[in-house]
């Protein structure tokens, strides 16, 4: 069965709605049909009461030639009756009496159980080999019996007859007229989706930027099925954008990542191999092996940055954080403490943050915050060593700390060359190192620094951001989600 099923999506269509057609017209024929002739019936009813009633008043022996001829003449005035019959029977039954008029009488038989039907009532009376008859049983007034008057249905036969012929000559004009309009109405109706299917082929093709043009009126079913189709093309191309970008960094974390364990690793072969050829006197001896020393946990602390940032990039394992209340004024005292370790002439001041329009707020204030001390820590101190290694030991920092509306904020601001767009842009990728007009001296740090210190941040549900300072130079500026008021938790021990 399925061989004759249409595959072509329009050629069904076409077929469900020629189907649904013809059955709707056919149905309304018949309904339409059936109400005419029931119609029809009752007024060929109306025109019979009458006569039969007028016939219960005469005597039978006035049924003769003359009052054949007058029953003929009766009949050209009825517009549904063709043929007339009259028949008086007696009180058993038989026929006294029968006159028929019209041009194609069948005979008829007035059997003795009419004598009994029901007064008033129209019956149905079949003839020999024509069309029924509808008849009226009407008691005699004088002489008793019954005077039957029965009317051919011949004429409502032919009606219903050519109606029905005109109804399905009608039909079949209007199924063809519709089904070849319908054709062309349901190729035009798809062509959208063949501009669907000749976008998705583009798009296989890695034409990822191919979009499906917007059909019809916006709220249309098609017209929506473009904007969903659309959309998910557009996160398709997104996808496939951020997968390239995420296998090209990786590419460049490798290369970086194998070029700076290279170089250690180079020291420690070289120096090992200079004591094996057994060229090292016993100075280059102890030269050597603390280089070997130097390399090695240069090496060690690569390589535990590389793990750490694995750990941070691992969604399933989790950052490995201990968090607990503390208040971010304890690391900032330490970063202050650092700066004027590591660089004792560079002035230094402990603040507020900066606030939404810029100005340094009152402080250095409370900023409580949910977090693992010592993750928190090792981001203030990527912080202050990168102001040592890129700026002028005699550029002012300040470190400010407090509350910036609901987030806890902490934020190490210097004085020095500060950065370019594309230098801000790039600041937290993994290996990257300015240009030299930021480095002050041999850079000696990997590039993991700041991508530390944005995982660890964002581990804690915080975000870093990078703005230029006022004046020049960089801040970089942690934010935290803040504790609620009141939290209990240990104070510092610092005095501020």
């Amino acid at each position: 069965m399925n061989r004759f099923v249409p595959r072509s999506l329009r050629a069904r269509l076409l077929l469900i709605t020629t189907v649904l057609l013809a059955v709707g017209i056919v149905v309304s024929d018949a309904v339409v049909s059936v109400a005419l002739r029931g119609h029809l019936i009752a007024r060929v009813d109306r025109q019979l009461q009458p006569i039969a009633v007028a016939m219960s008043r005469l005597d039978p022996a006035l049924l003769d030639r003359s009052t054949g001829a007058r029953t003929q003449a009766l009949t050209g005035a009825l517009d549904l009756i063709s043929d007339l019959a009259v028949a008086y029977l007696g009180p058993d039954g038989d026929v006294v009496r029968s006159a028929t008029a019209g041009p194609g009488v069948s005979p008829l038989r007035f059997g003795p159980e009419l004598v009994h039907a029901t007064a008033g009532t129209p019956l149905v009376i079949r003839g020999a080999d024509g069309p029924e008859w509808r008849a009226f049983v009407v008691p005699r007034v004088r002489g008793g019996g019954v005077v039957v008057v029965a009317g051919s249905l011949g004429a409502v036969d032919a009606t219903i007859d050519q109606l029905r012929l005109i109804c399905l000559a009608t039909g079949l004009i209007v199924v063809a007229a519709l089904t070849a309009v319908g054709w062309f109405a349901i190729r035009a109706g798809l062509r959208p989706l063949r501009t669907i299917e000749e976008t998705a082929v583009a798009i296989a093709g890695g034409d990822l930027a191919n979009r499906i043009p917007g059909a019809g009126p916006p709220n249309t079913e098609v017209a929506r099925l473009t904007t969903v189709l659309n959309g998910m093309l557009t996160q398709i191309q997104r996808s496939f954008e951020a997968r390239a970008a995420s296998e090209e960094r990786m590419r460049r974390f490798v290369a970086d990542a194998s070029h700076e364990l290279r170089t250690p690793l180079s020291g420690i072969k070289g120096s090992a191999e200079l004591h094996l050829m057994g060229a090292a006197g016993p100075d280059d001896v102890d030269r050597a092996m603390r280089r070997i020393d130097t390399e090695a946990a240069r090496l060690t602390a690569l390589v535990e940055d590389l793990l750490l940032l694995a750990r941070l990039d691992e969604p399933t394992a989790g950052p490995g954080l201990n968090p607990a209340p503390m208040d971010l004024r304890t690391l900032a005292a330490d970063a202050l403490h650092d700066v004027r370790a590591l660089d004792p002439e560079r002035p230094v001041r402990l603040t507020g943050p900066a606030g939404p329009d810029g100005e340094i707020l009152p402080g250095p204030a409370e900023a409580l915050v949910l977090g693992d001390e010592a993750r928190l820590r090792q981001v203030v101190v990527n912080l202050v060593g990168n102001v040592h290694a890129h700026t002028p030991a005699t550029a002012p920092v300040r470190v400010g700390v407090g509350r910036v509306g609901d987030e806890a904020v902490l934020e190490v601001a210097d004085s020095g060359p500060g950065l370019t767009d594309q230098q801000a842009e790039r600041a937290f990728e993994r290996f990257y190192r300015g240009d030299g007009s930021r480095i002050r001296g041999p850079g000696k740090g990997s590039g993991l620094g700041l991508a530390i210190t944005q995982s660890l941040v964002t581990a804690h549900g915080g975000r870093v951001e990078l703005r230029p300072t006022p004046g020049g130079g960089a801040t970089f500026r942690l934010c935290l989600p803040s504790l609620p008021d009141g939290r209990k938790f240990t104070e510092p021990s610092q005095k501020w």
